[in-house]
C-alpha cells in the first residue's frame, strides 16, 4: 500500500512540470543500522542482557533441580511403593510445569523490559529524523532497512549522519 502511494506521488510530480520536479528532495536512512550504533541502544542492550542473564541463571538452577529429582526418582523407581512412586511422579510433573511457566514468564518479562528501554530511544530517533527532514526540505525520507524502496539514486540524501548528529545534541 505504501509503495502504491509513493508511486502515485512520484508520477504526479513527474507530470507536474520540470521546474517543480527539480525542487523535489528525497532522503534515505538505514534505521536499523543507525539504531544499533546509538550509545543509548548499546546501553539498553547491556541492561537487557544483564536481566536476561539473571533470569537464565534462575532457569538453569530450576532445570538442575528437576534433573536431580528425575534422576533420583529413576534410580529408586523400582523399589518404591506405588503410592510414593505416584507422588514423586506428580512432584516431577508439577516442577516441570512450574519450570515451563517460569520460562514463559521470563520471556514475557524480557520482552516488556525491551519495550520499556527501546521506546524512548525509538521516539528520539523518530524526532531526529523528522527534524532532519524539515531542515533539509525533504519530501520523504525512506527507510532502506525495511526493503520497501525499489530504487535509490546518488541524488537521494543519506540522512544517517545528520540524524546521528541531531541525536547527539
Amino acid at each position: 500500500m505504501k509503495l502504491v502511494k509513493v508511486f502515485v506521488v512520484l508520477v504526479a510530480f513527474a507530470f507536474g512540470g520540470k521546474s517543480f520536479a527539480q525542487e523535489l528532495k528525497f532522503g534515505h536512512i538505514d534505521v536499523q543500522k543507525v539504531l544499533t550504533e546509538l550509545p543509548a541502544k548499546l546501553e539498553a542492550d547491556k541492561t537487557l542482557q544483564g536481566e536476561a542473564t539473571k533470569l537464565q541463571n534462575q532457569l538453569q538452577v530450576m532445570q538442575s533441580e528437576l534433573e536431580k529429582m528425575y534422576t533420583d526418582y529413576m534410580t529408586q523407581k523400582d523399589s518404591l511403593p506405588d503410592l510414593i512412586r505416584a507422588t514423586k511422579e506428580k512432584e516431577i510433573q508439577d516442577k516441570d510445569q512450574r519450570l515451563q511457566q517460569y520460562s514463559q514468564m521470563a520471556q514475557q518479562e524480557i520482552n516488556k523490559k525491551e519495550q520499556q528501554l527501546l521506546a524512548p530511544i525509538v521516539q528520539k530517533l523518530q524526532t531526529a529524523i523528522d527534524e532532519v527532514g524539515q531542515e533539509q526540505g525533504l519530501i520523504y525520507i525512506f527507510d532502506i532497512s525495511s526493503q520497501v524502496v525499489v530504487y535509490h539514486s546518488d541524488k537521494s540524501i543519506d540522512c544517517s549522519e545528520l540524524v546521528k548528529a541531531k541525536m547527539a545534541q
